[in-house]
């Protein structure tokens, strides 16, 4: 681990932590998608939810894997990038309320997802194999 390199426990709680994230999935055709997204971080997995025909959906039924890359945008710099495997499976409505609570605030989550309700929406479920993470504040 090199200096600048955060421990298991300091990546996990930074992924915690309230960032948008970007989300990175290959396609065989064209550059990889890269794309903002919201997302929890609990019970050592990522999960996110998008619209099931969603570019981001559509692209990750055949690949089946990502990355997701959140950074802290103002100094000291850090980021942590986590890549994986990706389930996809049907969101709930707890867990799209719960994530957009958590971007938006209790309220505003609430409208947001009744807005959205009775739309396709699948949830991705992100397992981490590989991290890789810098905090410019160990500097």
């Amino acid at each position: 681990m090199g200096k600048l390199s955060m421990s298991p426990s300091e990546r996990e709680a930074f992924l915690a932590d309230l960032h948008v994230g970007v989300l990175a999935i290959e396609r065989s055709d064209r550059p990889p998608l890269t794309a903002p997204i919201w997302y929890r971080y609990e019970g050592g997995v990522v999960e996110m939810t998008v619209a099931t025909e969603s570019l981001k959906a559509r692209a990750l039924r055949p690949a089946a894997r990502a990355s997701l890359c959140v950074q802290r945008e103002e100094y000291p710099y850090a980021y942590v990038t986590v890549e994986g495997p990706v389930a996809l499976t049907e969101a709930t409505r707890e867990l799209r309320l719960d994530i957009a609570s958590r971007y938006l605030g209790p309220e505003v989550g609430e409208a947001y997802v009744a807005d959205t309700d009775g739309g396709d929406a699948t949830a991705l479920v992100l397992t981490p194999e590989t991290w890789l993470t810098v905090d410019y504040g160990k500097s």
